[in-house]
């Protein structure tokens, strides 16, 4: 699917070479992984179980502590902003996870087709083969063929041992 190397796949978003900054080094399957397991996890009741307790716990904590203990007052600005910053992490994350996913949808999809298109040339070829053989078998004679020839002519042979040993009228 590749057509030219420099590009790579056709259907992957080309990298950018150039950069202000060094690249760093890491292992972006590793991050992938890695990736994918939050962005699981963002997806289960127990995130959803998990937030539910942490804000409840913020909330109550900001509303029935000490005056001196609390540490966001009521517009709760700081819970607000704790939570778009989870949320600007969590999106791409999924996002990420939604690329990797469908990268691995592609490939198993062009396995398949490939799968198949071996399969219906090994089923043509089979059929080929049959055709062949059932033409090849037309020509040979088969074994209920010859038993049924046998049967008549040892029926001839009765008949004619009948009529040969009948009396003479």
């Amino acid at each position: 699917m590749s057509a030219n190397p420099r590009y790579g796949r056709l259907d992957q978003p080309l990298e950018s070479r150039r950069t202000l900054l060094p690249r760093a080094h890491y292992d972006p399957e590793a991050f992938g992984q890695v990736s994918e397991r939050i962005a699981r996890f963002l997806g289960t009741a127990r995130f959803l179980v998990y937030m539910t307790v942490f804000v409840t716990v913020w909330f109550l904590w900001n509303i029935l502590a000490p005056a001196d203990l609390r540490f966001d007052p009521y517009p709760f600005i700081f819970l607000t902003l704790m939570l778009s910053l989870q949320a600007s992490y969590a999106a791409p994350l999924i996002l990420l996870a939604q690329n990797r996913q469908g990268d691995r949808d592609r490939v198993q999809y062009e396995q398949d087709r490939a799968r198949n298109e071996r399969t219906i040339a090994d089923t043509e070829y089979l059929t080929r083969e049959i055709a062949g053989l059932r033409l090849a078998i037309s020509e040979v004679a088969t074994r209920d063929f010859l038993r049924s020839e046998l049967q008549q002519m040892l029926r001839e042979l009765e008949c004619q041992q009948r009529d040969g040993d009948a009396p003479a009228g």
